[in-house]
């Protein structure tokens, strides 16, 4: 295990960020940088350190390359949402295709960076997913989304289906706000693409189908289902039109 960290870290840092890259110059750049930020920084080198550090301590965030030399960010990650842990991940990718952005962000990453890249568009985005994952202070706090017996609580990040705790990955957790948002509207699979993940995957919208699997898995293991398929259109949060429609 490599641990990286500033000598005078700031008083100010109120979220811890794992970063995971095997490329010493990358992440003693990506250390300082997010240590300058005001994070709390550890590292890792290799896909094993980063599941067994994810596990010992809890980070906010997470940094992670794609090529690492035990093993690749996706199954990293997937090992990580097969533990329950639900931190989000920032890719960082040499790969640039549209087909590696959606293995990417399908298989649990919240969002990613291409290489090479501007250490400052790093901190800005792994400072737009933190924005987007914490609680809201009681004050602001708005009521719970509400459909059937679905709940979502935006200013505590928690869900329930009857009663029941739902485990949701950050980004689940935007998808069913998005769909709770807009009940028993249709929405259009590049609609949800835009409002969930804010990217133009030049019309392909498997990521999309990918997620709803996904969170259909979650949610619609209880009667009745509530997400259903508009073929050919997109996506819709409703009760069954046949009240006896099992869970798809």
């Amino acid at each position: 295990m490599s641990d990286e960290h500033s000598p005078a870290q700031p008083a100010a840092a109120r979220h811890s960020v794992l970063v995971v890259e095997d490329d010493t110059s990358i992440r003693t750049l990506l250390t300082s940088a997010l240590t300058a930020a005001g994070y709390a920084v550890t590292s890792a080198v290799t896909g094993r350190e980063a599941v067994s550090e994810a596990g010992r301590r809890r980070s906010d965030l997470i940094v992670l390359d794609v090529m690492l030399p035990d093993t690749d960010g996706f199954r990293v990650i997937r090992d990580l949402r097969a533990r329950g842990v639900y931190t989000p991940v920032l890719f960082l990718t040499a790969r640039t295709g549209v087909e590696d952005r959606i293995i990417g962000l399908s298989s649990g990453g919240d969002d990613y960076v291409t290489k090479p890249f501007h250490v400052q568009e790093v901190v800005l985005r792994v400072r737009a997913i933190l924005r987007r994952s914490e609680t809201v202070p009681a004050a602001s706090r708005r009521p719970p989304l509400r459909y059937a017996d679905l709940v979502l609580d935006e200013s505590s990040r928690e869900a329930h289906r009857a009663g029941r705790p739902v485990a949701l990955s950050p980004t689940e957790f935007r998808l069913l706000t998005c769909l709770l948002t807009h009940p028993e509207r249709v929405l259009e699979k590049a609609e949800i693409l835009q409002m969930v993940w804010r990217y133009d995957f030049a019309g392909d919208t498997r990521i999309v189908d990918t997620y709803i699997k996904n969170l259909r898995r979650k949610i619609d293991h209880e009667a009745p289902a509530l997400i259903h398929t508009v073929r050919g259109v997109g996506y819709c949060l409703r009760l069954p039109r046949d009240p006896s429609t099992a869970p798809r």
